[in-house]
């Protein structure tokens, strides 16, 4: 076991370039997630010693503790005393982090997250149809008769469609679909909080959501998808609707432009 060890740790530390860069620490990251992403360095795998990796690298060990502080941080390492440090098993902490935060520091239009939302959701609806299993419909089922219950409360009545769709993501046995799906709807908490305070907005989308999971439950790939892709729509349309009244975050200009492209894209359906 020892002389496997060794053998990957020499693997590993003969594909290191001595860093040249002002930001030694960053480069150092940079050249791991590298060795990542090229399979150099696995999952579970442990890395070589920080008296080797200081030397391969020509960094000091100060500068190699930020570099694998960072790392760890966003998940990527794993870092436990009297252990080493090893590349995280799973990296779903890592990817998640990183979405949120290219969210956080980028400016995204509303509209263009909806759509794209339509685009993951509706593979989402699909594959639920496909592999949900009877436990995953009646945990549809359940949220379904508590979004009815709470129609009338607005804060409620979004949570629980949250779940809703969270609940189909998991259904869709596609980890990576749930990562992004998750991500992008917490980017659109405030709008989707805009399109339910129109009049007749949550017994629209109940219905909506009745229709999807019906599919779901006959086990209709193509009508799950069908049906997803229609609410998803409505809800696109309701949010120009709501930012044309004055109801959203966006401006007078703005939202005409916005309601303008929703219908264009209509009619192309």
């Amino acid at each position: 076991m020892g002389e496997l060890h060794q053998s990957l740790s020499r693997s590993v530390e003969s594909k290191i370039r001595r860093v040249t860069k002002i930001s030694i620490s960053e480069e150092i990251a940079k050249q791991i997630m590298d060795l990542i992403s090229n399979g150099d360095l696995t999952p579970g795998q442990r890395l070589p010693s920080e008296r080797d990796l200081c030397e391969n690298f020509g960094a000091s060990r100060s500068s190699l503790r930020e570099a694998l502080r960072c790392l760890s941080i966003v998940g990527v390492l794993n870092a436990r005393v009297g252990e080493g440090t090893s590349v995280a098993p799973d990296g779903g902490k890592f990817l998640r982090k990183i979405l949120e935060w290219r969210m956080i520091t980028e400016k995204h239009d509303i509209e263009n997250l909806l759509e794209i939302r339509i685009a993951l959701e509706g593979v989402s609806a699909a594959n639920s149809a496909l592999y949900a299993s009877p436990e995953d419909i009646e945990n549809a089922r359940t949220l379904l008769a508590k979004m009815k219950a709470a129609v009338k409360d607005e804060t409620q009545f979004a949570i629980l469609d949250l779940d809703f769709h969270l609940t189909l993501a998991n259904a869709s046995r596609n980890t990576l679909l749930l990562d992004l799906i998750s991500v992008i709807r917490s980017q659109l908490a405030r709008a989707l909080s805009t399109v339910l305070q129109l009049p007749n907005a949550r017994p629209l989308s109940l219905k909506e959501h009745i229709a999807i999971f019906e599919a779901i439950e006959r086990h209709d790939a193509e009508a799950a998808r069908k049906a997803m892709h229609d609410h998803l729509e409505a809800a696109l349309k309701r949010y120009a609707e709501a930012t044309a009244a004055g109801n959203g975050s966006r401006t007078k200009t703005t939202a005409p432009a916005n309601a303008k492209r929703t219908r264009a894209r209509s009619a192309k359906k």
